[in-house]
């Protein structure tokens, strides 16, 4: 079964929501204990879909492409970036999670060069655009750059098996999304329409931390 644009377009909102990049985290419990804390991830948590960064110094993408000049803002080919803060002291930690999410029609080697391409923009530093409510936060950007692949039930077994044997993290999260005609038309997406994530509250998640 193909993955739909649906899925694809409800998983990033939802992991730009920090209730919901919470939740994918536990899936990966590296990632998730990197969490400062878990009972605050509105302060915890920087959430930045389809980011945008200033590169420090000239990159080529690809050998077929035109360089990207020193100075330029590009968006990053990942889906969500996660920067980790620490809540008391608003800080970055230094601990930075670039989300990719499997794309409708993508296949292994589309979605392994997004990370490949991320590799090359960063390696010679950046700084991050962040929206107003953080620009409080150090702009500059880590060395600790991590990468997490979130796929589908129905990605192909060859994706994971890719990802698995290239030694990048992976988690498939779970959802179940009903044809068009069997929803309501006005229907609001949220949490309860995501296994494993019902009941989730966004902004308090009081036990979260009990795992």
């Amino acid at each position: 079964m193909a993955i739909k644009s649906i899925q694809y377009e409800t998983l990033l909102s939802t992991c730009t929501d920090h209730g919901g990049a919470l939740a994918l985290l536990k899936h990966h419990r590296p990632y998730f204990e990197a969490v400062p804390s878990v009972r605050r991830p509105q302060d915890s948590i920087v959430t930045l879909p389809l980011p945008n960064v200033r590169v420090r110094e000239s990159a080529h993408v690809t050998p077929q492409s035109p360089a990207v000049g020193a100075g330029k803002v590009v968006t990053l080919p990942c889906d969500v970036a996660l920067l980790m803060c620490d809540p008391e002291w608003k800080i970055k930690t230094g601990i930075e999670i670039f989300v990719y999410i499997h794309r409708p029609d993508e296949d292994f080697s589309e979605l392994l060069m997004r990370w490949r391409q991320t590799q090359i923009l960063l390696d010679q530093g950046y700084e991050w655009l962040l929206p107003q409510p953080y620009k409080h936060l150090l702009t500059d950007g880590s060395e600790a750059n991590h990468p997490l692949f979130a796929m589908f039930p129905q990605t192909p077994d060859h994706i994971i098996k890719g990802l698995m044997g290239a030694a990048l993290p992976t988690v498939i999260f779970p959802f179940d999304y009903p044809e068009p005609e069997a929803s309501e038309a006005k229907h609001e997406l949220g949490f309860d329409d995501i296994p494993g994530l019902e009941g989730i509250d966004p902004n308090i998640l009081e036990n979260a931390d009990e795992e």
